[in-house]
Formats: structure tokens, C-alpha cells, sequence
């Protein structure tokens, strides 16, 4: 049956919650947590803001590269990049960004207070990282802070500013209240537990509101040194809140002359092929000329993807038995119907914000229905279409804002670890609601295949924690885990504390990450803690 043209938004999304979700009991998992790690709280943030009351905002979980390495680096949006001793457990602030209002650390114009894409968003590692000593991080300022927007090192003084340059903000159509950051920074002794080095911005994008902002960074893993991909870095970056509007920066996804909406690919090193890429516009780094729209007359051509709203988290997953098939996941929130994960493709344009979910996203009340007859979107390079049309390309997951769903999708990874029942299957998570799913990459590329209506199916997975060392107990979804660990860390509010929508009355704020290994950890802003799978049952 094709369900497109369905006459109703309402039974179209209750059709597709019943063949997307899977409740097979064959097909049940049941992964066994254990508590790993409690991050500190470095302190009350806003008292104004309802995020002041979790317990340490913890964002990305990342392990050092190198064979002879043993530490995890973790960033609290608040501003501090920590290390994690894994034999010790010892945790060291390796970095902070917060030197707004007085505060200590290194930028001023700092943005942490509201909402949870803020502050230090993300970090990650470069391919050569234990050679050159190189990582890159993406941070949120308030260009309204009149003070500098240079690194102050005055409690970082192994920090050489000297040369630190402040780029030009990259142009977004409409209105802009913030700017998303993106620093390439070299510590010159990687081994200790202090920064020593330079830091060089690398670009800043305007953003139309609070929300959305550049989330995430990531390397292709197959890449070596010589082939196109090697130390590439792509840049999810979201729409800024834009594509929800109801004036004209709601094309801002679909416009191919601004980088919100959009996966971006760029090469940080300037002396990285010279010969097959070109320099940016602010001289801070080049683009590949292989990227799918750098010759096209008005497009930035560090766009590798576009149309998505808000593409938080991405993985990449490289098939043990044969490195060449590899893929790029990116997980997408969504507005008002539908969060979805999508594969990513050269060139491809997702829809937004023309279509949500795998259906037409309407302009005049940001609802969803029946996909048109005629499934192209315009190409726009501005404001105006070109006249070209462009079919998009749909997800390979989605749940609704449903009671079996949830509000606000976590990133997933795919498992390839040392547990047999996980591996191959692609772990997921709803931040709000705890809930945890799995499916099979394989479900997940057949339905890759260009059509709206082919979904991979997916599976709940159950928990077994124990709360205070006790005997384990089986839990639905991380919810009541964090909330345990909540109140065991002195948290006053019957339920966790945070923004939530109309799916769930409270807010775990999960997120999920692999070691070097491939093992699997669940991390919980609203408790603080950091709990590693240990064990995984299917029936």
C-alpha cells in the first residue's frame, strides 16, 4: 500500500508509528548498564534557566586516539573540557571556555545560559591527532558582548594567543542573534593534563536565534593519507531555528547560499592538497573542489548535504569486512511530527524545510501532510527558485510525538564491539524520554532506497541497572535511572527538572558513545553520570 497520498496528516503518522516500531518479542534486547562515572557539577550556570538544575551537562564523550592512550575527554556545555583517566577515574579540567561575566576561563562571549545547544557544544580529534596534537571544537557566542572575542588566557597561560585571529562571521539570510564557532587548536605536549599550544579559529556562522547552531564534527575513519577524504572534516550545522519561521528565512535550509540546514566538508589544514582544493573566503582553511556544489555560481562550496533542520549527531560506520562500505548517519531532531535518522549523500537534499519526516511539512501551521503528487522541492541558490527541481531524499528511521516515541532524537551509533547480540545493529536513543531502540544496519540501507514510504523496522530495548549496588532491576527506559541517580545526588524536584514537550512530563537527556574498542556508554545530563553496557541478552 503507498501511504503518500493519504488524506489525512493524522492517520498517515499513526500508520507509519505501527510499521516503523516493532514490538516482536523475539526480537528483544536487554542491555545490562553499570555505573562508570560521576562528572562533577562545576556550579550553578543561570537561576533563571530550568537547565540549572541538572546536575553536569555533559555533551560528548570521546576517547583519546593513540594505541598507547588511556583517557576519555568529555565537554559540559557550561564550558569545561575535562579528562577522564580510565584506570583512575581521575577527572581533570583540561580546558575552559566560560569566561563570561567574571568567570575564568577562556571566552567571553561565551553563550550557556539558555537552552541546550549552547556553550561548548562539541569537540573532536584530528585523524593525526597523536602526532600533531590537533582537535577542533565548536562554541556558541553572543555577538552582542561587546567585550573581544579572542581567547583570554589569562588562567591558561601555556595558551599562546599571540596571532589569534577573529574571522568575519559567515553571512546567514534575516536577522542574527548568535554565531557558532568552530577553533582548530595544536597542543604541543597532547600527553599531559594541561593545554600547551596555539588556537586558530577557523570560521564563525551566523545563526537567526538561540537555537540549532553548528552541533557536531567528524572525520571519515577509512580515510588514509593520500585519499580525498583524509582529514576532511565535516561539520553538521543547524538551521539556527530558520526553517520553523514564517517569513523568509524559512527557506534557509533549502538556499545553497548560506551553511545552515546543512552538512558542511572542509579541509582545517592549509597545506592539505593544494592541488585539488581551494582556500576559503576568510584564508582559515580550504575546500575540497570535489564538494558537490563548488563550482556552482553562488552556492558555498563547502556544502556537502542540505535541507535538515537540526542534524545534531553524526557517526560513521565502517563495515569490519570490507572498509570501502561505509556510511554517514546523521540523527536529525525534529519539529512538531516526526525525528528521524537519514544516511548521508553527496549533493542530497533531505527536504526540510519543505518536508518533515517522510511527509510535506506545511508552511502556514508547521504540520505535516500527504507528500505532493509531484515530489520535487525548487533548487534555490537565494531567495528565488532556479527553476531546476530536486527530488529529496527521505530517512531511513523515524517515530512521532507519540506516547511510543518520543520529542527529541539522541544520537544513535552502529555496535561493533566485543557483545554478540549488539553487533551490526544500530543503537538509538530519544533524549527526553530515555527510551532506548535498536535496528539493523542492514533494514537501515535497504531502506535507503529513495522512497518516502520504506522504513527500517526498529526495536525497544530494555535496561537492567542496579540502584546503590543492589540487585538489578529491569527499567523501559533510562527515565527512572537518571532519576535515581538524580535524587541520590541530592536533586530536590519530584521529577527531573529541564524543558520537555507533550511526550514526556520530565527529561533524562541522554546521550549514547563508543570507546576505541566499540563498547557502548549511556550518558545522562540530568544525573551527571556516565554508564557503560556490560552485557546484552536477546531472546
Amino acid at each position: 500500500m503507498n501511504y503518500r497520498y493519504c488524506r489525512h496528516a493524522v492517520t498517515l503518522a499513526a500508520l507509519f508509528a505501527g510499521l516503523t516500531q516493532a514490538q516482536d518479542p523475539a526480537k528483544q534486547i536487554t542491555l545490562q548498564l553499570r555505573d562508570y562515572l560521576t562528572m562533577p557539577e562545576p556550579g550553578k550556570l543561570d537561576p533563571k534557566s530550568q537547565n540549572n538544575s541538572v546536575f553536569s551537562r555533559l555533551n560528548f564523550f570521546r576517547e583519546e586516539p593513540g594505541p598507547d592512550r588511556h583517557r576519555f575527554f568529555v565537554n559540559h556545555v557550561g564550558g569545561p573540557l575535562y579528562i577522564v583517566d580510565k584506570k583512575t577515574k581521575q577527572i581533570t579540567t583540561y580546558l575552559d571556555f566560560n569566561g563570561k561575566a567574571g568567570r575564568k576561563g577562556l571566552f567571553h562571549r561565551l553563550v550557556f545560559e539558555t537552552g541546550y545547544a549552547s556553550g561548548l557544544v562539541s569537540f573532536e580529534f584530528d585523524p593525526d591527532y597523536q602526532h600533531n596534537g590537533r582537535f577542533y571544537t565548536i562554541h556558541m557566542e553572543d555577538p552582542a558582548v561587546t567585550e573581544s572575542a579572542a581567547p583570554d588566557n589569562a588562567s591558561f597561560p601555556a595558551l599562546n594567543v599571540k596571532g589569534y585571529a577573529v574571522t568575519a562571521p559567515i553571512a546567514t539570510p534575516g536577522a542574527s542573534n548568535r554565531e557558532s564557532v568552530v577553533v582548530e587548536w595544536t597542543d604541543t605536549n597532547p600527553a599531559n593534563l594541561t593545554f600547551e599550544g596555539t588556537a586558530r579559529e577557523l570560521m564563525r556562522v551566523q545563526l537567526n536565534t538561540q537555537i540549532h547552531p553548528m552541533d557536531d564534527l567528524i572525520f571519515n575513519p577509512t580515510a588514509k593519507p593520500g585519499d580525498p577524504d583524509w582529514r576532511a572534516l565535516y561539520i553538521a550545522c543547524g538551521d539556527g531555528g530558520s526553517g520553523e519561521k514564517k517569513d523568509a528565512i524559512r527557506n534557509n535550509p533549502q538556499r545553497l547560499d548560506n551553511l545552515v540546514g546543512k552538512i558542511l566538508r572542509i579541509l582545517p589544514d592549509l597545506n592539505e592538497r593544494k592541488d585539488s582544493s581551494t582556500v576559503s573566503d576568510n584564508g582559515r582553511y580550504r575546500v575540497p573542489r570535489d564538494n558537490p556544489f563548488a563550482a556552482r555560481p553562488g552556492a558555498r562550496p563547502e556544502i556537502w548535504a542540505y535541507g535538515l533542520r537540526n542534524p545534531h549527531r553524526m557517526t560513521w560506520d565502517v563495515d569490519p569486512a570490507d572498509p570501502k562500505k561505509n556510511y554517514l548517519i546523521a540523527n536529525v531532531i525534529g519539529l512538531q511530527t516526526w525525528e528521524t535518522v537519514v544516511i548521508i549523500h553527496k549533493g542530497a537534499n533531505y527536504g526540510y524545510s519543505e518536508r518533515e519526516g517522510n511527509q510535506q511539512l506545511l508552511a502556514a501551521t508547521n504540520r505535516t501532510g500527504p507528500i505532493p503528487a509531484d515530489d520535487r522541492i525548487p533548487l534555490r541558490i537565494g531567495e528565488e527558485p532556479t527553476g531546476e527541481m530536486v527530488t529529496p531524499l527521505y530517512p531511513v528511521i523515524q517515530f512521532g510525538h507519540v506516547p511510543e516515541g518520543g520529542d527529541a532524537i539522541a544520537n544513535g551509533v552502529v555496535y561493533r564491539g566485543k557483545i554478540a547480540a549488539l553487533r551490526g545493529k544500530f543503537i538509538f536513543a530519544d533524549m527526553t524520554t530515555g527510551r532506548v531502540w535498536w535496528a539493523d544496519l542492514k533494514d537501515m540501507l535497504a531502506a535507503d532506497d529513495g522512497k518516502s514510504e520504506t522504513m527500517a523496522k526498529f526495536y525497544p530495548v530494555e535496561l537492567l541497572w542496579s540502584p546503590a549496588g543492589g540487585k538489578d532491576e529491569r527499567y523501559a527506559s533510562m527515565a527512572p535511572i537518571a532519576s535515581a541517580g538524580y535524587h541520590a545526588r541530592g536533586g530536590e524536584a519530584p521529577i527531573l527538572p529541564g524543558f520537555t514537550s507533550n511526550v514526556a512530563k520530565n527529561r533524562a537527556d541522554i546521550r549514547l558513545a563508543l570507546d576505541r574498542k566499540g563498547e557502548l556508554y549511556i550518558m545522562s545530563k540530568s544525573d551527571g553520570m556516565i554508564r557503560e553496557v556490560i552485557a546484552a541478552t536477546a531472546r
